[in-house]
């Protein structure tokens, strides 16, 4: 579960004074789990931009390997040296759940890594196909009580966010939709519109040109308080209290990172996500709040993660492979 934040408020972000702490003598690669072009890659990307300025001078440069649900970056990351040369933008799947989505996985995401700093919340979105004749979250879950397995889901694959976001929201309102899942996000919100699935839960960005375009009908935010982005949505948690999660991205290093090292990557990354223009950047372009804070902030939001999605996944037996 995530904690609750104010869109674009004065977030405090972890700051320490540690600008004298060297930094490698050779370039900063950061590993991007998944390809070029999506909402994790063009965050690294934004956050790249900028880092120079903050890091005397020292490029970082975005390496994008993905597969196998970001278990593949993952893994390259949590074979590198804990030397500061080597960081990763980390994901649910490659850095909190992985495992129990790949069970053959060669390392293990809870140990593997140093958490460094939470970045950025991407909320999601509930929404529903035009012809679904029930309007809001309650007349939904009426319907669905009714109609045991009368509804189709699209997601994008087993155990992507979109699938365990729509899991976490049945589970939670105690009735039960057949899972169409699709190869990719693209695939997922084509099914909807096409109306192979009566409903979908991918992020706010994803969903938001087919909403305004009226393709499809935007139900409730997974995030407390909505997103202005979807002005008059309400939020999952006015009907089902206690609702609050999003697709998150932060910074990592391999486990053993000396601790001098952290707390200055710490500072670069928070001075980065704390300047205005990437805020309003992340938040126009990625519907996304800047979080911040300290990296133990940032373990503990890994582990509560952790704790969330395991009974999900070990209750709907849920394998990535």
């Amino acid at each position: 579960m995530i904690p609750r934040r104010t869109w674009l408020a004065a977030i405090p972000l972890a700051l320490p004074a540690l600008a004298q702490h060297p930094w490698p003598d050779k370039p900063i690669r950061l590993i991007v789990p998944f390809g070029p072009g999506g909402a994790i890659d063009t965050l690294s990307r934004t956050m790249a931009a900028r880092f120079a300025e903050f890091a005397n001078g020292q490029q970082l440069v975005v390496e994008n390997r993905a597969g196998a649900g970001g278990t593949i970056g993952g893994a390259f990351a949590a074979q590198q040296r804990p030397d500061g040369a080597t960081l990763m933008m980390a994901d649910v799947g490659a850095n909190a759940i992985g495992r129990l989505l790949y069970p053959s996985l060669a390392y293990d995401p809870m140990t593997a890594f140093t958490p460094i700093i939470h970045l950025v919340n991407l909320p999601g979105t509930l929404i529903a196909h035009p012809a679904v004749t029930q309007q809001t979250m309650a007349e939904i879950i009426e319907a669905a009580r009714a109609r045991p397995d009368g509804f189709t889901f699209s997601s994008a694959g087993n155990g992507n966010g979109s699938h365990l976001f729509m899991e976490l929201f049945l589970k939670r309102a105690g009735v039960r939709m057949v899972h169409v899942p699709y190869r990719s996000g693209a695939e997922m919100v084509t099914a909807l519109i096409r109306g192979d699935a009566q409903f979908g839960f991918p992020t706010v960005s994803s969903a938001l040109s087919m909403v305004r375009e009226g393709r499809a009908r935007a139900v409730a935010v997974s995030v407390p308080g909505g997103t202005p982005l979807l002005p008059g949505i309400p939020a999952v948690d006015s009907v089902l209290p206690g609702f609050n999660v999003a697709v998150w991205h932060g910074i990592l290093a391999p486990a053993g990172m000396e601790r001098g090292m952290v707390l200055r990557v710490n500072e670069v990354f928070g001075r980065i996500a704390a300047l205005p223009e990437v805020r309003e950047r992340i938040f126009q372009g990625q519907a996304g709040a800047v979080v911040g804070g300290t990296p133990e902030d940032f373990a503990g939001h890994i582990r509560r993660e952790y704790e969330t999605w395991g009974p999900i996944i070990r209750e709907g037996n849920i394998r990535a492979e």
